[in-house]
């Protein structure tokens, strides 16, 4: 996968650009993961509770309700459309830059992956397939080691000297 398109050669006004642009993608992204943090504690329990409710459990702090249809198509298509563009404009970005064919190859397309195994999963946990919750966890976390290694790599790729 050799292509003429590298990051390290880029013009400095460029290379200050995307450094700028993935800062601020990074702000919103980690705020995101921070958000589904605080809403589900990390934990199957609290993955499900967020979709599905809790208003079973009367010792619960926070009462939750099952997400209406509505709620869902709209997680979904904000999610599916959002983090799609995100990705894609990523693996762009990777493409161009100095690292092992491999890891490119999985950083490009392992996202992409795991956005519909992550949210398709949601769907199905909603839908009533209970197991999808560790679908939901496994592909949400590699989809944020992902776009961490993507980042990093993005960055050390414009610092490297012509």
């Amino acid at each position: 996968m050799t292509s003429d398109f590298s990051l390290h050669t880029l013009d400095r006004k460029l290379k200050v650009l995307i450094v700028c642009f993935t800062i601020t993608l990074s702000i919103g992204f980690y705020t995101g993961i921070n958000f589904v943090n605080f809403t589900t504690q990390g934990t199957p329990t609290g993955i499900e509770e967020n979709y599905l409710g809790n208003e079973a459990d009367m010792e619960a702090e926070v009462m939750k309700f099952k997400k209406s249809e509505h709620e869902m198509l709209n997680i979904l298509h904000t999610h599916f459309l959002s983090l799609s563009v995100i990705f894609f404009l990523l693996a762009l970005l990777v493409y161009g830059c100095t690292c092992p064919e491999k890891l490119k190859w999985a950083l490009m397309i392992e996202p992409l992956i795991s956005v519909f195994l992550t949210f398709g999963g949601i769907y199905m946990l909603w839908s009533g397939i209970d197991w999808m919750v560790y679908v939901i966890i496994l592909s949400g976390s590699l989809m944020t080691l992902s776009y961490t290694l993507s980042i990093l790599i993005i960055w050390r790729s414009l610092l490297k000297k012509s």
